[in-house]
């Protein structure tokens, strides 16, 4: 395996020149999947209220500035609100409130019109007073950096109402003198001052801390430690990158040319991170072939994914650390595609129990351990030096799955705000390499777990039915194996029937978990294509 010194992107300047797609023709799906990694080299993903509203805030001097500000209002939900349900509100919908704050404090509106954004305002401080924080608020879910982030904004907050207690026509007479946002139940600042205060004394910091950077305030301009890399990002967001740049940055300072390619790329608003073409690619192609399904993939692709791979593994984006999820994911892509990689890269990461996602994790994650497993589970033939340790990697690898079994049958996890998705990556790693009978009984009971919660509709979804978690639903089942006439086959059906009037192309829910939920596009396109495949061919491609 090897590094290069732009490797994090996993982007080569022949993906980055389109070269490699001239060639492709537009046959199938999956076809079109690869054209489209190497048509945007950096990946895609839904834009981000939570990244979005930091822009409005941090970096009114960007172009389209006005369109950012209006898309947050657009965006605003009816019971004043941003974002997905429940407490997954809480980061865009304080996001959101500070930015359109900061924008009646400046005054730089442009042609969205003050009343309007101070009513956007006004319903989303009452969501905040009355819902979404305190201790009767819903738990804030396990986002990145959130313990960060919500203290961070709600002092933001309580600053703007300062500044505008006596502008009247901008703020409604509730919020003049209002007391600070109370943080959620088990929330303090304790995280947010420690972290601060090691910056102050010129501590070293954490490095996956530059995905959060802004979180420092004003001390983050400049901060020693961080910077620009690959294509101009801090910690791959443009949160970060802009907290980092700090005011009116010089037009040829590297974090804002990407910035600016950034809100080119997404007319306006921005993600919660890029690039992703590791991740984005090592998803595509591992589910992709995993699935069965025939896709020529060019030599570029498979390029950076190998150079990709460092000492340390991959990483998500570059400015963030390697983790054992990419790493896994890439490994098993890889393999999958017929070029095996060493994988004594992970060796770090085994805590001897399971695998960490990086050093120094809090908590553990399923799909990651999941992952690792399909890596190598799937390389352990090859043999070789490291043939011992894989066989005891995957075997304790197994049971740690087990373990972490709901009792209903399901997983969840730290990266998906769906079972669906922790339960499908658990059972189709534990179908292909789980060597206990206990395996196949775990991936059966998680067949009749996601068999017993079909909705009427014959869709699958943790709020509503989706095609992403009804294509998750319908792999799980496939692993399972099913008699025909059965229940499990029954199920399958009225999947499979759904799912084929399901456009994977259209704004479907976002579900995947970084400091706001997002929807990585392709991925989720690749997901659905490949359970339309196993169940038209009956079967799995393990």
């Amino acid at each position: 395996m090897s590094g290069s010194p732009g490797a994090a992107t996993g982007v080569s300047e022949a993906a980055r020149s389109g070269a490699a797609s001239a060639a492709l023709v537009e046959q199938d799906p999956a076809t079109e999947l690869v054209a489209g990694m190497l048509a945007e080299p950096a990946g895609r993903s839904s834009p981000s209220v939570y990244e979005t509203g930091r822009l409005v805030s941090l970096a009114p001097w960007l172009a389209r500035h006005e369109e950012r500000i209006a898309w947050l209002v657009d965006r605003q939900r009816r019971d004043g609100a941003w974002g997905g349900p429940e407490g997954y509100a809480l980061v865009p919908t304080l996001s959101a409130t500070e930015a359109l704050l900061a924008v009646l404090d400046r005054g730089d509106h442009g042609g969205v019109g003050r009343e309007r954004i101070a009513r956007a305002v006004h319903d989303g401080l009452t969501a905040l007073y009355d819902r979404l924080t305190g201790p009767a608020a819903p738990p804030p879910p396990d986002l990145p950096a959130t313990d960060l982030i919500v203290p961070a904004l709600t002092e933001l907050v309580a600053a703007h109402l300062d500044a505008l207690r006596d502008r009247p026509v901008d703020v409604p007479a509730r919020w003049r003198g209002a007391q600070p946002l109370p943080l959620p139940s088990g929330m303090d600042r304790a995280r947010l001052d420690g972290v601060r205060l090691l910056h102050a004394a010129g501590r070293p910091l954490p490095e996956k801390l530059a995905h959060a950077l802004e979180v420092l305030g004003p001390p983050a301009r400049r901060a020693a430690g961080f910077g620009p890399v690959g294509p101009g990002t801090v910690g791959a967001s443009p949160a970060a990158t802009a907290a980092w740049l700090g005011a009116a940055p010089d037009p040829d300072e590297p974090g804002r040319g990407y910035l600016e390619d950034l809100v080119r790329q997404y007319g306006g608003p921005v993600p919660c991170a890029s690039p992703i073409a590791v991740f984005e690619r090592s998803w595509v192609l591992g589910t992709l072939s995993r699935a069965g399904v025939p896709v020529r993939v060019p030599a570029v692709l498979t390029d950076d994914l190998r150079d990709a791979l460092g000492p340390a593994g991959a990483p998500t984006g570059p400015g963030l650390p390697a983790d054992a999820d990419t790493t896994s994911a890439t490994l098993y892509a890889l393999a999958r595609l017929g070029q095996p990689v060493d994988p004594t890269v992970l060796r770090p990461y085994d805590t001897g129990e399971h695998f960490c996602t990086w050093p120094g994790e809090d908590g553990a994650s399923v799909t990651t351990n999941a992952h690792v497993l399909d890596a190598l589970g799937h390389l352990l033939p090859y043999g070789g030096p490291a043939a011992a340790w894989v066989d005891s990697a995957v075997r304790r690898l197994t049971g740690w799955l087990l373990d972490r079994q709901e009792t209903d049958g399901s997983w969840t996890d730290r990266w998906h705000a769906s079972p669906y998705y922790a339960t499908c990556c658990a059972a189709l790693a534990l179908a292909d390499h789980g060597r206990t009978g206990h395996a196949r009984h775990a991936v059966e009971r998680a067949a009749r777990w996601v068999a017993d919660t079909q909705r009427p509709d014959g869709s699958w979804g943790r709020w509503a039915g989706s095609a992403e978690e009804t294509a998750y639903a319908v792999q799980t089942l496939v692993a399972a194996g099913h008699r025909p006439g059965s229940p499990l086959a029954a199920a399958i059906g009225r999947g499979a029937a759904w799912l084929s009037t399901a456009d994977a192309a259209d704004d479907g829910p976002e579900l995947w978990h970084d400091k706001d939920l997002y929807r990585p596009a392709l991925i989720v396109q690749a997901t659905v294509h490949a359970a339309r495949r196993l169940v038209r061919d009956g079967g799995r491609d393990a």
